[in-house]
């Protein structure tokens, strides 16, 4: 079975083969992992979940996941506001419609920031 480094193909859940074209960066990981431990126990929040996102041609169909700006976490709050945070690595920077959502949730009356570690969860829900 091939394995799954960026550009090789695997065998899907179909028994068809794909490319995988994957941006993964253990930074990026690492803090997303530490964001998601920090929602998950902050006691303004009720509950986050880890948004995946992206898109695969199944034979001949293109199924996309979650949409284009989607943050990587959504959730929540115990007050009934909506929060999205995007994590970033510590050099990652937002794409222009990864700006565009958090803008309209913090538009209408939501949460949405980006995060880089916990301090950054923090600093956006102190007095939330």
């Amino acid at each position: 079975m091939a394995t799954k480094s960026k550009g090789t193909p695997v065998i899907d859940l179909f028994g068809n083969e794909v490319v995988l074209k994957r941006t993964y960066k253990k930074a990026e990981a690492a803090a997303l992992t530490e964001v998601l431990k920090a929602l998950r126990t902050h006691p303004s929040v009720a509950w986050v979940e880890r948004m995946n996102t992206g898109a695969i041609k199944i034979e001949n169909r293109f199924v996309r996941f979650g949409f284009k700006g989607c943050p990587d976490v959504i959730g929540m709050l115990r007050d009934g506001r909506f929060i999205g945070v995007e994590t970033k690595s510590q050099k990652g920077r937002l794409r222009p419609e990864q700006a565009l959502f958090l803008e309209l949730v913090r538009s209408n009356g939501g949460i949405a920031f980006v995060a880089k570690d916990c301090r950054d969860v923090y600093k956006y829900l102190e007095d939330r």
